[in-house]
């Protein structure tokens, strides 16, 4: 079978875990995911299974969306309640309209140091192995964009807000971040991701019950129907003209994927095309 599954992946497992057991239950070695969930982390996953393992670059770079709790008076090496504590400070006082405050003016793109706990590689080495070997590296940064931040709730020692998020971005150092501007010690307590482009969690599966959408249903673009007269063209992944309107379409035939083309212009060039039709 081809296509994405949703799952909801719980606490302590890693990412790759889930991977492995869709993979033993697929009975296939073709699956791959949409982007890393911490095992601290739970919410939706975006697994691809055969053919819709050709989708996972495009799934990869949509937005994201998390509601994050965060645990006050406490500052750890990984930014999450899992790592070394390296400060603790409960003498702090926190008002819910500056936080409110600090939170929006985040909205927008910022230049985001990567956490030292992470797998970017740096000179061909994960981050992570500099830590952990206590090996001196400088932390790369990278433009996020924040289009949406809410605060859900506020209590003494911890608060919890909602963010929709661009690719790439870290909550843990977001909020690492927003205890600087603060000038109050913060670090990750829970995590949970709700959405993941047009994938909702409440459309979410577990483990013990997966269900596979369809590449066709799967995918939120324009579908074509495949005519004959290009057919050969599109299976064989050449140029054809731009007559569609769309920058993406999917072309199929009895509601079955075929390829997918993005417009180059007056041209279309074929970014994936699909052999188990």
């Amino acid at each position: 079978m081809d296509g994405i599954i949703l799952i909801d992946k719980e606490k302590n497992l890693t990412s790759r875990d889930v991977v492995n057991q869709v993979c033993k239950k697929m009975n296939t070695k073709k699956v791959g995911h949409t982007g890393t969930l911490d095992p601290l982390a739970t919410g939706l996953l975006v697994i691809c299974v055969n053919e819709g393992c050709k989708l996972v670059e495009m799934l990869t770079h949509q937005d994201k969306e998390y509601i994050a709790k965060v645990k006050l008076g406490i500052k750890t090496d990984t930014y999450d309640i899992t790592g070394n504590i390296l400060e603790e400070n409960s003498n702090y006082i926190i008002n819910k309209e500056l936080l409110e405050k600090t939170l929006a003016s985040f909205v927008g793109k910022y230049d985001q140091e990567v956490p030292i706990y992470s797998s970017v590689k740096v000179n061909g080495k994960k981050l992570y192995e500099y830590a952990r070997n206590d090996i001196p590296v400088e932390l790369p940064h990278h433009l996020v964009e924040i289009s949406k931040i809410e605060l859900l709730n506020l209590e003494k020692d911890n608060f919890t807000f909602k963010v929709s998020v661009s690719s790439g971005t870290y909550i843990r150092s977001l909020i690492n971040d927003i205890g600087k501007k603060m000038n109050i010690l913060m670090t990750m307590g829970e995590l949970r991701r709700t959405r993941v482009g047009n994938f909702n969690i409440n459309d979410a599966c577990s483990l013990d019950d997966l269900k596979i959408i369809s590449i066709v249903d799967a995918l939120k673009i324009p579908e074509i129907e495949l005519d004959s007269t290009i057919e050969k063209k599109v299976l064989n992944g050449a140029k054809i003209k731009n007559i569609y309107d769309n920058d993406t379409i999917l072309f199929v035939k009895d509601n079955r994927p075929f390829a997918i083309y993005q417009s180059n212009g007056d041209i279309m060039k074929s970014y994936r095309v699909f052999i188990n039709r």
